[in-house]
Parts: structure tokens; sequence; C-alpha cells
């Protein structure tokens, strides 16, 4: 049974009313839920692995003395790889989800809850669990994909599941590695840390929270143009373009959802480096739309939630004389403020 007390687990859809876009595959409610069950494992380990990653800079903090000398360290090369497999992991659950509206069904906004841990053990063995778990709820999708003659899933799941593979491999090469001993916890704080308070982590936090909105939201709009109904051409010049207004705003998501990837990993590595915790939660929730028309109004709106709690944070950090944060912000905003002329100038 799903669980869907909690926002971040993926829910039952409705197909019944479903036009099927891909008449040659007979498929079933049940197997949309099993692929959008992928979709939202694939979700959960992306933000999962770069949460692990923003983090490194915290716990490199906590080398011992002769690491000084080295030009790279242990956290250093984990940190690599936990990049890539986030990016990897993410452009799978774009795979799946153009998959599903290809058969007519509806991709999930919802991830599963990700873990994230305190160590570089923890984060191997939290890596090894979810791989895991992936990998047998993959070999029952293959076996599903091959029993209904859905031959292009099941190919596209056995290279992901080969993926899959390689990723359990290479956490379970640290899930024995010896951390460094935890320091000594402090009854004082540094007067310059005092103005890093739990609201002021919160407020990060929101900002965090919109960025792994926005990629989720981005990349399921990206998939869903790909459907034929937004494909259409249907004037001269769309036919001569190869192209129309649909593919020329999912191209525009893909590199916007680069940017937003980009904010997201360091805004998580300032919480991690102030000492903090990262959130994984998703706010705003995701929105799609049906039509380009939706995607754009969806987009811009959700680029202004952004430019306003950013303005917020710049104003905080500015105030708590939080200069490198307030610098950050100030970069990011920018960014965000061309996203959203760019979506206003697609709308009618």
């Amino acid at each position: 049974m799903l669980d869907t007390q909690k926002s971040f687990i993926p829910y039952l859809y409705t197909f019944a009313s479903r036009v099927v876009v891909c008449m040659a595959v007979k498929t079933s409610p049940e197997y949309f839920v099993l692929l959008n069950q992928a979709v939202s494992r694939e979700l959960q380990v992306s933000v999962q692995y770069m949460l692990q990653h923003t983090k490194m800079e915290k716990l490199m903090r906590k080398t011992i003395p002769e690491n000084i000398l080295l030009d790279k360290t242990t956290y250093d090369a984990v940190g690599t790889f936990l990049k890539d497999f986030a990016i990897q992991e993410m452009k799978h659950a774009a795979a799946i989800m153009e998959r599903i509206y290809y058969l007519g069904g509806s991709a999930t906004t919802k991830s599963d809850k990700p873990n994230i841990g305190d160590s570089l053990s923890a984060f191997a063995r939290n890596g090894v669990e979810a791989e895991e778990e992936a990998l047998v709820l993959y070999r029952r999708i293959i076996d599903e994909a091959g029993k209904l003659e859905d031959w292009q899933t099941r190919e596209m799941f056995e290279k992901i599941y080969n993926e899959e593979e390689q990723h359990l491999f290479k956490f379970q090469e640290y899930v024995n590695f010896k951390d460094e001993p935890e320091e000594p916890e402090t009854t004082s704080v540094s007067e310059w840390r005092k103005i890093f308070t739990p609201d002021y982590f919160d407020l990060l936090n929101k900002a965090l929270a919109s960025e792994i909105s926005t990629i989720v939201q981005y990349t399921n709009q990206h998939e869903k143009a790909s459907v034929l109904r937004l494909r259409m051409k249907s004037t001269p010049l769309e036919a001569i373009q190869e192209s129309n207004k649909s593919k020329v705003v999912s191209d525009l998501l893909k590199t916007i959802f680069m940017a937003e990837m980009d904010h997201m990993e360091k805004i998580s590595e300032r919480i991690y480096l102030l000492e903090g915790e990262a959130t994984y939660n998703p706010e705003p929730l995701p929105q799609v739309g049906e039509t380009t028309e939706d995607f754009l109004k969806l987009d811009r709106e959700a680029e202004n939630y952004a430019l306003v709690l950013y303005r917020k944070i710049i104003a905080e950090a500015t105030k708590r004389g939080d200069t490198k944060t307030k610098l950050l912000f100030e970069d990011i905003i920018s960014q965000e403020e061309d996203h959203y002329w760019t979506f206003d100038d697609y709308i009618k």
C-alpha cells in the first residue's frame, strides 16, 4: 500500500479517463504506479546524493592533521562521485517521466524521503540501502515490461539497472570506512557565529526548498513537452523549422533546470558550512500544468516566489552582517530575475 500521509511520498494516480498516446503498448493503472515509484525513488536519491555532496565540506573540517599536506582527501573524492550520481539519477527520473507521458500516463512530482546521514560511512550505508531497494523495484518493472511487450521501457530500465548496480558497488566500497572522530561539543559559541540562529536557517532552508521544487517542476514539464499533442506542428514555419513553441519552451526549461541545480548545490553547501541542516522537502509543491501556456505561467510564478523570498534573505543577511550569504543570494537573485523575464516573454 502506498503511504499518502506525507507530501513527499508518491501517491496513486487515476488513469481511467486518460487517453493512451502509445496504442502499441497495453498499459494499466498498476503499471503506471510501478513506473511512478521509480520516478519517486530517482528524485529521492538525486536530492539525497546532492545534499551529501554539499555536506562534504563540513565533514572535511574533521580531517586529521596529516591530511592538510594532501592536495586531495577522501572527502574530495567521494564528494565528486556523489555529485555525479545525483545528476545521473535526475537524468534517470527525466527519462522515466518521458516514457510515462509517452505511454499516456502522468508522471509524479513526489519523491521518497531522502536519508542523508552525518558521516561518510553513513552516506555509504544509506546509498547501499537506496540502491538495493531500487534494484529490486527495477527487476520487477523489467519483468512487467516484458509481460506487456513494452520493449522500449524494458530496455531503458535494463540500462538504468546497470548504472544503479555500479552505484551500489561504489557505495559498498565505503561502508566500513573509518570516519574521523566526532569533535567534542563546546558549551560556548564564537561571537561571530551567534548570528546564525534557528530562524535564520529556516529562512535559508525555504530557499533550498524552493530550488528543489523548481528542479522537479521544470524536469517534469520538460519531459511532458514530449507528449504528441504538444509536439503537433500546425503551421508551415513549424514544419520547416522542425519545432514549435512547446519544443522551444522544453529546451529552455532544460537550460534553466541546470541553473537551479547549481543554486541548490550552493545554498545547501552554505547551510552545512554554517553548521545547519539542509531540508529536502520541496516548497511550494511542484505544479506541472497541462499545456505549454500552463508551464510558462506556473514557472513564472515559481520564479516570482523565489525573487520575493530571496530579497528577504538578502535583507536579513545584511542586517546580521552575513556578507557571504548576502553575496551568494545577490548572484542567485540576478539569475532568477532573468528566468522570470524569460518565462514572461513567452506568455501571451
